[in-house]
């Protein structure tokens, strides 16, 4: 079987599910929309997009406000195929001027949240719209300034419909995100979920590797960890098991189907709970255990106040960096927990297992050795 018969993208057109974009792409969308349309008067409909793997969606407009030197657009999410809770939502943007030198500055909208906890990607007091979205509105916004003869100095502030209702749906109140909904997404596109389709689409990556003869697989929770493996080994895209939050499937279909070695990589709290024996690390079904955080941070050398600390922590990267600001190696301490985990499901198969944990950016933050 050929070179482009696995990997990520096979995968989720083996399900046969849609995809969708994210809430990120969205406001995006809308933040290109606003700001052509307040340099050139008119508003672009559809509007176009370039998202990070260089996908170019094309969005329908359903508000478009022009007036008192600020533009509005709109666009209505859809997840695709994926029970999203907000599948539906209208994601809206309002961009306005500001003196030049000042950038792009982000607010929160009605049904934005704001971050109130430190231990998330974003500083206390700013906007919850995540640093891929922002990067992403921050380059169309130069794009649009460019084509437009604008400055790029503009305020965008972000809103969506009964955001704050709808955010009651997920845990952003229990992490600090205070007043409404995330703005998420590293890739701009939902990947649709559902559990049969996805451990099947495992499953024949895992198949499709081995007919393909590559010995070395890994086991993926996203596309930022699928980077990383590939920075790290080389490994080409065939190789690479977009395992989202289903470590089980990935391990026990490689139990009776081995490769030579398996790397296992992921985001630092996914992983902690693979860690901690969860083998689902949907948000949905199993959570950041502190305690058992507190506990690795002692083998590591935590003193008792550091461990009560990470015992009581925010999330899961508050509690490490808690411990990486005082010396302890709990990223370390999470990777090679999580390889015995996976060595014990594996149940003796001749399998060789590393793990490597990663923080939001992609950097590295705790890896074990090959066992």
């Amino acid at each position: 079987m050929g070179e482009s018969g696995g990997g990520r993208d096979a995968q989720l057109k083996h399900t046969g599910l849609r995809p969708g974009w994210t809430t990120g792409a969205c406001a995006t969308a809308a933040a290109t929309a606003a700001y052509t349309a307040l340099l050139s008067g008119d508003f672009p409909d559809p509007v176009t997009i370039t998202l990070p793997k260089g996908q170019t969606p094309a969005f329908a407009l359903a508000v478009e406000e022009l007036a008192g030197g600020r533009a509005t657009a709109g666009v209505v999410k859809d997840a695709g195929d994926d029970p999203d809770v907000t599948h539906g939502a209208l994601v809206r943007v309002t961009v306005r001027k500001l003196p030049p030198g000042s950038g792009v500055v982000f607010r929160a909208g009605p049904g934005v949240g704001t971050v109130t906890l430190p231990g998330l990607p974003l500083d206390v007091g700013e906007p919850a719209i995540n640093p891929v979205p922002r990067r992403m509105i921050q380059d169309h916004i130069a794009r649009v300034a460019a084509e437009h003869r604008g400055s790029g100095d503009v305020e965008v502030t972000v809103s969506v419909d009964d955001g704050e209702e709808i955010a009651r749906s997920t845990w952003n109140p229990r992490l600090g995100i205070l007043g409404g909904l995330s703005i998420l997404g590293t890739t701009g596109v939902v990947v649709p979920y559902s559990c049969s389709a996805w451990i099947d689409s495992i499953r024949r990556g895992v198949d499709v590797a081995r007919a393909a003869g590559h010995t070395h697989v890994a086991g993926c929770t996203g596309s930022t960890s699928e980077k990383t493996v590939v920075s790290e080994y080389g490994l080409p895209e065939i190789a690479l098991l977009d395992m989202g939050d289903f470590a089980g499937a990935v391990l026990k279909y490689v139990r009776r189907h081995p490769v030579d070695r398996l790397t296992v990589c992921g985001g630092f709290a996914k992983l902690s709970k693979l860690a901690a024996g969860h083998l689902d690390l949907h948000s949905g079904r199993s959570q950041v255990d502190k305690p058992f955080l507190a506990r690795l941070a002692r083998r590591g050398g935590a003193d008792e106040a550091l461990a009560a600390e990470v015992a009581v922590a925010n999330t899961g990267l508050a509690a490490l960096q808690l411990c990486l600001a005082r010396g302890v190696p709990l990223g370390d301490l999470v990777a090679v927990a999580a390889r015995d985990e996976a060595l014990s499901v594996l149940r003796g198969s001749p399998v060789a297992v590393d793990v490597i944990c990663i923080d939001r950016a992609g950097t590295v933050v705790g890896r074990s050795s090959v066992r």
